[in-house]
């Protein structure tokens, strides 16, 4: 897909582009993971009574 075009990124732009299937799958495990974050919160904060 996209070449060569892998060494002109830098930063997490080199992890987290949408040009290839590396940097694609990686936003899907980061939003997978940011999800189970916020669920993982919820139940385990403390109940209001």
């Amino acid at each position: 897909m996209a070449g060569g075009d892998d060494a002109k990124l830098t930063g997490l732009s080199k992890y987290f582009n949408g040009t290839t299937t590396a940097g694609r799958a990686n936003v899907g495990k980061a939003t997978y993971a940011v999800i189970g974050l916020i669920i993982a919160y919820n139940m385990m904060k403390p109940k209001k009574k």
